[in-house]
């Protein structure tokens, strides 16, 4: 690499002025709100049921489904399927590689290459094969708790995003 290319390289790292996020007040209380809502559902299943329907990668899409509902990756198609792909992806590594740091960064990278293909990218689903692979999950994890979980915090979005006025969730399903 030249040394202009390099410059040119470093420079773009420095960013372009401030952030483009507004605050407003109605719309923190309604992200606070759906999040509460949708977490303490699947913890109160996981407290009377024989299964663990928290996993983190929920908290993390609770923050866009309610933060920032109406961005492509928010959407219930991106949710629900960047959330099964991405375990469907753990499972299959876990299940003929085994545990290991190979298999996990392998996990990742490809969750994240078919997210992209099937147009489902949801950012916290690419932590599903982390917790795939380290918990050594069985396939019965796919649905229970990730489609079910998937669904009770589109549920939720559906119903808290749109009661302001203001927000229309989704902004599309397929």
């Amino acid at each position: 690499m030249s040394g202009n290319q390099a410059s040119a390289f470093f420079e773009k790292m420095k960013g372009k002025g401030r952030t483009p996020l507004k605050v407003l007040p109605a719309n923190a209380l309604i992200g606070a709100v759906g999040g509460f809502i949708s977490i303490a559902i699947l913890a109160f299943l996981t407290e009377f049921t024989v299964e663990a329907w928290i996993m983190a990668p929920f908290g993390a899409s609770c923050v866009l489904a309610f933060g920032v509902w109406d961005a492509p990756l928010s959407q219930p198609r991106n949710i629900i399927g960047g959330h099964m792909i991405s375990t469907f992806v753990g499972l299959v590594m876990y299940h003929l590689f085994g545990q290991g740091i190979l298999v996990m960064a392998a996990a990742v990278g490809l969750a994240i290459g078919l997210m992209m293909l099937t147009k489902t990218t949801h950012p916290p689903a690419g932590a599903n094969p982390l917790v795939v692979i380290m918990a050594g999950s069985g396939w019965s994890f796919l649905f229970a708790p990730v489609l079910i979980g998937a669904v009770v915090i589109v549920l939720v979005a559906l119903l808290v995003n749109n009661m302001d006025k203001k927000r229309q969730y989704p902004t599309f399903w397929i």
